[in-house]
């Protein structure tokens, strides 16, 4: 398996809200999770990360989108790092409060450490999600 291709298809499926369904095949058993984000402490595995996309995605701020400013593999690591732009109007149900009909375009950067049989083992999702949540209002 491409490690990177493999690193790629996970990133836009689960940017792309498909949900883990989609994402499942490029990813190991119990991947880990984590960032220091105050929306996403509680989520500790890759698949409970997939599965919030996909709702923030279909249900808070459908008609979502990202934009890769940047991408590229370590292959001493067999580490897949994306830097994008999330953008999103906070126009369903979910988040802290009724619909705001704001909009985000937030920076982010994903580091997927792939194993061996070019899946995801860990997932860091780097993200200053207060800039984001002033954008929205929900702060």
């Amino acid at each position: 398996m491409n490690s990177f291709k493999n690193a790629q298809s996970f990133f836009h499926n689960c940017e792309s809200a498909k949900g883990w369904e989609a994402c499942k095949a490029y990813v190991s058993e119990n991947a880990k999770f984590n960032a220091q984000s105050e929306p996403l402490a509680e989520v500790t595995d890759v698949k409970d990360y997939v599965e919030w996309m996909a709702g923030l995605g279909t249900v808070t701020m459908p008609g979502c989108s990202y934009s890769i400013s940047a991408s590229a593999y370590d292959e001493s690591k067999n580490t897949a790092i994306f830097f994008a732009t999330f953008t999103g109007t906070h126009s369903g149900d979910g988040g802290p409060i009724p619909p705001t009909n704001k909009t985000t375009n937030t920076h982010y950067v994903y580091a997927l450490k792939m194993n061996d049989d070019g899946k995801v083992e860990s997932m860091t999702k780097i993200w200053n999600s207060s800039w984001a949540l002033r954008e929205l209002g929900w702060m």
